[in-house]
């Protein structure tokens, strides 16, 4: 295969990898991850292997931060478990009911402070103080992996030049 076939997608996937970081319908990190792979042994790049392991590393750590994370921070502010279940459902429903770009955050924050409030109506403070660790939880996941998605871009682009 040719060699600027191959880097062209690999930055593709590299790319759309980062996108995935912050849309939760794209697996981001993997996809980076497939981009950086595709192009260490699709090309003769002379990438070293350490970045590969370094990578993979931190792809696996961000798949397990991004369960414990969202629970922590949601715990951490007074959420119980009807909000982190209010926090999935409101995610599922708003990425395909709210036809707005971010729907999926908007559904991830109503489903978290509804889920709260089903739990108990009375105490509106610590449904709103659940929403806030969700916000938080999200933008330290999001952030995390965001980070790791532009280094394996980086890496790949100085490395073509």
């Amino acid at each position: 295969m040719d060699t600027t076939l191959i880097q062209i997608v690999s930055i593709i996937l590299l790319v759309v990898g980062i996108l995935g970081t912050f849309l939760p319908i794209l697996p981001g990190l993997l996809l980076s991850l497939a981009g950086l792979l595709i192009y260490k042994f699709g090309t003769d790049a002379p990438l070293s292997m350490v970045f590969i392991w370094i990578f993979v590393g931190l792809t696996i750590l961000s798949t397990i931060l991004n369960y414990v994370i969202p629970a922590r921070t949601n715990r951490k502010y007074g959420g119980t478990r009807w909000g982190s279940v209010g926090s999935v459902v409101g995610t599922l429903v708003g990425l395909f009911l709210i036809p707005v770009p971010f729907g999926f955050l908007i559904g991830m924050f109503l489903g978290v402070f509804i889920g709260e409030l089903l739990h108990d109506a009375s105490d509106k403070k610590k449904a709103w103080n659940s929403t806030k660790g969700a916000l938080i939880g999200f933008l330290y996941g999001t952030g995390f992996n965001f980070i790791v998605g532009l280094a394996m871009f980086l890496v790949v682009l100085i490395d073509m030049f």
